[in-house]
């Protein structure tokens, strides 16, 4: 008889991590709220029945989308993940309060010492939960105890990711062929071939089988589905897709049917994200636009005086899924004929002396901002090139063009990581290109938070000419 796995499955494990996590942190928090209530008023009145209720429904979208709960994450990240999470449901419920006109019904004493205590109590139980969450999925993996077979370059990758994340007990390798092949792989034994993999699960008690073959192995890969389906162990097939350019890949279901999406923008394919994303940005550009409003003002006059020409430069770009749009910034060089459109080099002779200054500090892009409210841009995202150098350099790098499966932004990861200004080889267009590409594989709301964080200490960049 094949015994029953009673291990639960790892996103069974991860959802209780998170809904029992998120459950605590309500009941604190709320508690606190209740018990700073009855403290001032005496009664909890149903203003604040009604912030409770909110507060609680507006954390499950707020907490999950920046992973607050994730069990990989470490002390530090975790609570200022945490942090973050609380300070964003705060600004939510602030502006739905103003939005509402309801603020004025609130003790301000009250909200700031539940804002101050409430991320304290949630910090206070974060980090023993975590612990003990930790703990008990460290003995979950080292209870899975699994083999790989294959023994080839895929392989080879396969085991540094899975010794990298610690997420399985690895006990070896098996070989699928007659090849010569060496004793070990990574401190990994071989243990075998495919003649003796039956004894191998029994002896080592294994519980899971990695299949890590080359394409040209497919008849192999069949013949072990086969053979294994009446044994008592998982079995996980890796694709031999190292090689390809995966955009965003990930694996579902289509009816009965496992469909293996290979090239997929992450904010096409999940709604949800791109309308938090899109609320984040136009709710950003709008505070930017008002804040920074003067300072706009004053660099229209200057650039107005500097030079003649008008005061905005609109140029043709790339945006969303290829289409054409008109990106602003403020004209920091004389009129000249720019149908080559040439990038701005050092000591350029066509940048005005304000142009020099605007540029240099990057607030040439500030009107930029009324991009991201028209939705054609993102506060974070790849930037937009013009149109002539996505012509150029198409045949040029692979996957180029698939920078723009997003919308482009106003920075971007490759800017933050030292890859702002001109880009005069072969090799930094290369890695900028490999950037976005990380940027849109890796995207969520807290990866746009700590890129619109650490973009100001970029802004004086040598390179920015």
């Amino acid at each position: 008889m094949t015994p029953i796995n009673t291990t639960p499955a790892p996103g069974q494990v991860r959802g209780l991590t998170f809904w029992g996590q998120w459950l605590v942190a309500q009941l604190l928090s709320s508690s606190l709220l209740i018990g700073l209530t009855l403290n001032k008023l005496d009664d909890v009145t149903s203003p604040y029945r009604i912030l409770i209720i909110l507060a609680v429904v507006f954390s499950i979208p707020v907490y999950s989308l920046l992973q607050t709960y994730h069990k990989e994450h470490g002390k530090l990240t975790g609570l200022s993940r945490l942090l973050g999470a609380w300070l964003v449901l705060l600004a939510s419920l602030i502006i739905t309060a103003f939005v509402t006109k309801t603020s004025a019904t609130y003790s301000r004493e009250i909200i700031l010492l539940w804002a101050f205590f409430g991320f304290l109590l949630q910090a206070a139980s974060y980090l023993p939960l975590q612990a003990i969450s930790n703990r008990y999925h460290q003995r979950l993996r080292q209870e899975r105890r699994s083999l790989i077979i294959g023994t080839g370059e895929l392989a080879e990758q396969l085991i540094k990711e899975i010794q990298h994340l610690q997420r399985d007990k690895l006990i070896g390798l098996v070989q699928h062929d007659d090849q010569p092949a060496d004793d070990t792989r990574h401190g990994l034994p071989v243990l075998g071939n495919l003649d003796s993999l039956r004894a191998l699960i029994h002896e080592k008690r294994i519980s899971r089988l990695y299949i890590a073959l080359p394409l040209s192995a497919a008849t192999t890969i069949e013949g072990l589905y086969f053979d294994l389906l009446d044994a008592s162990v998982d079995v996980v097939l890796i694709p031999d897709l190292h090689s390809l350019v995966l955009l965003n890949h990930s694996v579902h279901n289509i009816g009965s049917l496992p469909a293996l999406h290979l090239n997929e923008s992450p904010l096409t394919a999940h709604p949800t994200a791109a309308v938090s994303k899109a609320i984040m940005d136009r709710s950003l550009a709008l505070l930017a636009i008002i804040g920074f409003g003067p300072l706009m003002l004053l660099i229209a006059l200057l650039v107005k005086l500097s030079s003649q020409g008008p005061i905005l430069f609109k140029q043709q770009r790339h945006g969303m899924n290829g289409h054409i749009i008109n990106v602003y910034k403020f004209r920091s060089m004389r009129l000249h004929d720019d149908q080559n459109v040439k990038q701005a080099t050092r000591d350029d002779t066509r940048i005005t002396p304000i142009g020099h200054w605007i540029r240099r500090t990057s607030m040439d892009e500030l009107p930029q901002f009324f991009n991201v409210l028209q939705g054609q841009m993102s506060l974070v995202g790849p930037r937009p090139h013009a149109v002539a150098h996505n012509n150029y350099y198409t045949d040029k790098i692979d996957a180029y063009m698939a920078r723009h499966r997003i919308k482009p932004g106003i920075t971007g990861l490759a800017q933050i990581s030292g890859y702002r200004g001109e880009t005069d080889t072969l090799d930094k267009m290369q890695k900028r290109v490999e950037l976005d590409l990380e940027y849109i594989n890796n995207w969520s709301i807290w990866l746009d938070i700590k890129i619109l964080l650490k973009t100001p200490f970029t802004l004086f960049n040598k390179n920015i000419y």
